[in-house]
C-alpha cells in the first residue's frame, strides 16, 4: 500500500581482511605468501575451472587441435618474451612496491619508503593503462587492473600510516597550551 513500508532489519557482518595494521606492520595471525613469478600471477587471472580448456604454447593448430574461440582464454601472448608487455608491467610494478616498502629494492636490497617515487610509479603505471586502453588483450589488461589496484592500496596504507606518525609526533612535542597560546 501507499506510504506503508516493510521494516524488515538488515544486518551485515563487515570483516577486516586487510593484511596490515595501520603503521604498515603484518597484523597478527597473517602468514604472508611469497611474492609470485610474473608468470604464476597472470595464470591466476584464469579461473580453476577454464584452466584445463587452455592450450599450452607447444599445442596449437598446427599439432591438430582447433584454436581456443574464446579471445579471453589462454595466456598472454608473449609472455615468455623477455621483452613483453607483462615483463615491462612486472619492472614498473616492482619499482613502484620498492619505493612503497612493500619488497626489498632491486639494486640495493634495502626496503624503505619514499611516497614521492611511489606515486610517480602509479601515475606511470595508471598512464600506461590509459594509453593502452582497448589495445591490451584482456589477460594483460586484467593484470594491469590488479597490480594497479594492489599499489594503490599498498600506498594509500602507507600514506595514512605516515600521516598517524606525524600526528603522534606532533602531539608528542607541542602541548593544548604551547598551540593555544597559553604558558
Amino acid at each position: 500500500m501507499i506510504g506503508e513500508e516493510n521494516q524488515e532489519e538488515v544486518t551485515f557482518k563487515v570483516s577486516d581482511r586487510r593484511k596490515f595494521n595501520s603503521d604498515g606492520s603484518v597484523k597478527d595471525g597473517v602468514i604472508l605468501e611469497s611474492p609470485k613469478s610474473v608468470e604464476a600471477a597472470a595464470a591466476d587471472i584464469v579461473p580453476p575451472e577454464e584452466a584445463s580448456e587452455i592450450p599450452s604454447l607447444e599445442e596449437g593448430p598446427e599439432s591438430g587441435q582447433a584454436e581456443n574461440p574464446d579471445p579471453d582464454a589462454g595466456e598472454i601472448p608473449g609472455a615468455d618474451d623477455p621483452a613483453s608487455f607483462v615483463n615491462f608491467l612486472s619492472t614498473l610494478a616492482t619499482n613502484a612496491a620498492a619505493s612503497l616498502g612493500a619488497m626489498p629494492h632491486p639494486a640495493t636490497g634495502k626496503r624503505s619508503v619514499d611516497l614521492e617515487t611511489g606515486k610517480y610509479w602509479l601515475d606511470v603505471l595508471a598512464m600506461l593503462g590509459e594509453k593502452t586502453k582497448s589495445n591490451l588483450h584482456p589477460q594483460e589488461a586484467r593484470l594491469l587492473e590488479g597490480i594497479l589496484g594492489d599499489l594503490r592500496m599498498q600506498y594509500v596504507t602507507m600514506v595514512r600510516a605516515t600521516e598517524d606518525k606525524l600526528k603522534e609526533q606532533a602531539a608528542k612535542q607541542f602541548s593544548a597550551g604551547d598551540i593555544l597560546g597559553k604558558k
